[in-house]
């Protein structure tokens, strides 16, 4: 019994642990939306930059998924996510101080490099402290505790921001980032040192496969590459509105402040923290399905996003911060994209085929903040910024493509752990 409850308190201090990093990661991605309005003034940026800025850290982000899938395998979570940690700190210290778009385009590089590994390289870790039944309730728990950081990034930024400016909030953060980095190095183990309850021992796993024949294996399957597409549109359509552009919509359009703005993303946040407490419990108890349950929660997740084209402008604020939270619950359900991708393939390469998922979708965030910049910045601008016409537009893209993703998703196998 005193194995038992040992074994329970140290992969529940890993999860800890791990989660401080994870919300860093989460704080880097969507910080943006509330302080772009400084960062295009202070380096005078036009959209398209801004949609770049945004964008570069997620296609860095996405490409160093597949050399990195590998190296997890191969070298273990703890000393990957503690080296990345180093780069991000080191690119977050440089984003406060840039003063030109290139000195923020280098920052920013570095910090995809630095986060890439964070959520992967814990789910392998994930994936031989706890059992495959498990595996959906405590990676649904990481995303829910890691959204504290896009929780940090809407209204407490907008305050932190108005008292300290942007540049001292971020140099906040770039040191905590150095302590939390430290924190993983000492406290986090690949592995338990014996065999536990749902939990794989260090001893008698098997070797990972060759790179080349584990990525045959993944990229070969046609569910891969259905789930890879609709986790893209999924993504895409979430950092759309709360990473880059929802935060210009809400202050450009419909005339909020930033604090206000701020409020409203914060919304979905809390959205996605609660939904993502319990999706796994409702795919468990409700939809027996961790596929079904994905599906219902993008169909929803369509239907809201829709608001976008034009029904959003004429709402009131108090229907406003109802609707981002609806969005903020619909999304949650994309979660359950790794409880999926686990149940799809061997554990000894679980971590190339989380990261070949990883793929898609931060290149689905990466392309739609992109896309979106270039398609609002060819409306022009007034002295009030952007057009609605231009956002609407803008905001058809990730939509139409999510509408299409669930259609091919349906053909997809259901893989479904019992029990």
């Amino acid at each position: 019994m005193t194995t038992i409850a040992s074994f329970r308190r140290q992969r529940w201090t890993l999860f800890g642990v791990l989660a401080l990093m994870y919300i860093l990661v989460y704080f880097y991605r969507v910080s943006l939306a509330v302080v772009a309005g400084d960062i295009s003034r202070e380096l005078r940026l036009s959209p398209q930059q801004l949609g770049t800025l945004s964008g570069i850290l997620f296609y860095v982000y996405a490409f160093a998924q597949l050399p990195l899938g590998p190296l997890i395998d191969r070298l273990g979570g703890r000393l990957v996510i503690s080296c990345c940690g180093v780069l991000t700190t080191m690119g977050g210290i440089l984003f406060s101080q840039a003063d030109t778009l290139q000195t923020a385009m280098a920052a920013r590089v570095l910090i995809g490099l630095g986060t890439a590994s964070v959520l992967m390289g814990t789910f392998t870790i994930f994936s031989h402290w706890f059992g495959k039944q498990e595996f959906g309730r405590v990676s649904g728990f990481m995303v829910a505790v890691g959204n504290l950081g896009n929780l940090s990034a809407t209204a407490p930024l907008a305050l932190a921001v108005g008292a300290i400016g942007w540049r001292s909030s971020f140099l906040t953060i770039g040191i905590a980032q150095a302590l939390v980095t430290l924190l993983v190095f000492v406290m986090v183990r690949n592995r338990p040192p014996v065999a536990g309850p749902g939990g794989e021992s260090a001893k008698g796993s098997p070797r990972p496969s060759g790179m080349m024949a584990a990525w045959g294996e993944i990229f070969g399957s046609r569910d891969f590459w259905l789930l890879g597409v609709i986790a893209f549109f999924w993504y895409g359509n979430y950092l759309a509105l709360q990473g880059l552009w929802g935060g210009p919509y809400l202050m450009e359009v419909l005339h909020l402040s930033r604090a206000e703005a701020g409020q409203k993303l914060m919304c979905t946040s809390l959205g996605f923290i609660c939904g993502s407490m319990v999706t796994d419990t409702i795919a468990r108890k409700l939809f027996r399905s961790y596929k079904k349950t994905l599906l219902a929660g993008q169909m929803l997740l369509l239907v809201l996003m829709t608001a976008f084209l034009g029904a959003a402008d004429t709402l009131s604020q108090p229907s406003l911060a109802t609707g981002f939270f609806a969005i903020g619950l619909a999304v949650s359900s994309g979660v359950m994209i790794y409880p999926i991708i686990r149940s799809m393939f061997r554990v000894e390469i679980v971590g190339t085929a989380l990261t070949s998922l990883n793929f898609f979708v931060l290149m689905g965030a990466a392309s739609t903040q992109q896309i979106m910049g270039v398609i609002v910045g060819s409306f022009g601008r007034t002295a009030l910024g952007a057009s609605p016409r231009a956002f609407h537009a803008a905001f058809l893209f990730p939509i139409s493509g999510l509408a299409i993703a669930i259609v091919l998703f349906m053909c997809a196998r259901d893989y479904w752990e019992k029990g």
